[in-house]
């Protein structure tokens, strides 16, 4: 079994849900699913631009999903006007 197999075993990551914007002054944005989801700054940004520059697609997929942590994990927030806030 290959290290890709072991890392990312339900093949979320060649899926390219996560993507990023660097902007002039150094900063971060990460999306997935084209949602913002995280802006890096300072001295994690600069070490993510510099890895980012030297990996495949995959790697880059893995590297954003690493900076993000577990960000999905129904700690979300909901919209005010979301069906789950609304009172009856």
């Amino acid at each position: 079994m290959d290290n890709k197999n072991c890392i990312d075993k339900r093949k979320r990551l060649e899926e390219n849900n996560f993507s990023y914007k660097i902007t002039k002054d150094n900063k971060v944005m990460i999306y997935w699913k084209n949602q913002r989801i995280m802006i890096l700054t300072g001295k994690k940004a600069l070490k993510l631009i510099a890895e980012l520059n030297n990996t495949d697609e995959y790697g880059k997929q893995l590297l954003l999903a690493k900076a993000t942590g577990n960000f999905k994990h129904g700690n979300e927030k909901v919209s005010k006007n979301s069906h789950k806030n609304r009172k009856y």
